[in-house]
């Protein structure tokens, strides 16, 4: 697998963890216990932590490329086993 390669899997991991990860630890004003701002909708976060997101979203996508590359490199899945309909 070429560096080249790498980078792109790493970073198709890192985006579509950054948006899994998008729901979880926010809370909003109504948890929070501070008012509302007029015309804010109900499920707006309180405080958005942009770095810590990414941060939990570099994490979880090193880890989802380790498995990748573990799978890649010793075949533990391959395509054979992945045919439900034969």
């Amino acid at each position: 697998m070429t560096v080249g390669s790498i980078v792109a899997i790493y970073l198709l991991f890192f985006v579509a963890s950054a948006f899994l990860l998008l729901p979880f630890g926010v809370k909003t004003d109504e948890e929070a216990g501070t008012p509302k701002v007029p015309g804010q909708a109900d499920s707006a976060p309180h405080r958005f932590d942009l770095p810590r997101h990414l941060i939990k979203a570099a994490a979880m996508a090193l880890l989802l490329f380790a498995l990748y590359y573990a799978n890649w490199t010793y075949g533990w899945v391959g395509i054979e086993d992945l045919d439900f309909y034969h």
